[in-house]
């Protein structure tokens, strides 16, 4: 990091514009798995400014995103959410920005959401930013739909076996339903897919997506049998560079606290913006 580097300062309209990048990504995710199944379960509901998915069974877009910048949601909103899960035989789970109006976090309270975990959101000034090297003996390039099921796989393969590093995920997804989510987002969600290679041999893959300024990273995994050789970083300086170059002003990445992810992306410059709250409220 460069020793002028000016901490990126997160304040309720970054968060803002960063919470509803969020939200349509999981809406328009949710939506296309609807889409491929061809069934009348799940939907994709909005509230107070933020969006209600329910994709499929088990799957990782099952949640409520982006609330708390656009209104406190009524007792009857919540009510229609709630039972709308409750049909899914799924739990209810919001993630919550602590920049978001202090009032959800109470009325969910009052509602007996309970708080299971945290991930913190991280960004990087692009303005700003200088592009580093990729580290020896790793190649990044573009993924293309020819390369969509080697990609595909390299990436579920990644997440289906999480790094141990700081404090673990509170959910487990199966390699399948993690794969079906991924084609689901890169299908309908204009998310860009790029490979890392090592040595000839595809080591990890990522993607990202730009809306509104924000590029928002997403989808990056290495094979466990690749990790500690600068995959990661290689995949991220990839990335940035696109984003920078596509005009965004501002990218953001999502990890767990003290996870080897957040110390990646620490490294190339990115400042911890805040911490969504995951509250889960049985149905």
């Amino acid at each position: 990091m460069n020793a002028d580097h000016s901490p990126l300062f997160c304040d309720t309209a970054l968060a803002a514009r960063i919470e509803r990048a969020e939200a349509q990504l999981i809406a328009t995710g949710s939506e296309a798995a609807r889409r491929r199944r061809a069934d009348t379960e799940g939907f994709v509901t909005p509230l107070a400014g933020g969006v209600a998915s329910f994709a499929e069974k088990g799957s990782p877009l099952n949640k409520v995103a982006g609330l708390g910048f656009g209104g406190v949601p009524s007792a009857a909103a919540l009510d229609e959410v709630e039972q709308a899960f409750a049909a899914c035989h799924s739990p209810v789970q919001i993630e919550l920005a602590h920049l978001a109006d202090p009032a959800i976090a109470a009325l969910l309270t009052e509602r007996d959401y309970r708080l299971t975990s945290f991930e913190n959101v991280l960004g990087l000034d692009l303005k700003t930013w200088r592009e580093r090297s990729t580290p020896t003996g790793i190649e990044v390039r573009p993924s293309g739909d020819e390369e969509f099921e080697p990609w595909l796989n390299v990436v579920a393969e990644g997440f289906a076996h999480p790094d141990t590093q700081g404090v673990p995920s509170h959910e487990e997804f199966p390699r399948e339903v993690i794969a079906r989510a991924m084609r689901d987002l890169t299908a309908a969600a204009g998310v860009t897919r790029c490979v890392a290679l090592r040595d000839g041999v595809i080591a990890g893959g990522a993607g990202f997506r730009t809306t509104e300024g924000i590029a928002q990273l997403t989808g990056a995994a290495t094979a466990p049998a690749h990790r500690r050789r600068g995959v990661q970083t290689a995949l991220l300086s990839y990335r940035l560079a696109h984003a920078a170059a596509a005009g965004c002003d501002v990218a953001v990445i999502t990890t767990q606290p003290g996870s080897k992810s957040q110390q990646n992306a620490q490294r190339q410059g990115f400042d911890l913006l805040y911490t969504r709250a995951v509250l889960v409220k049985q149905t």
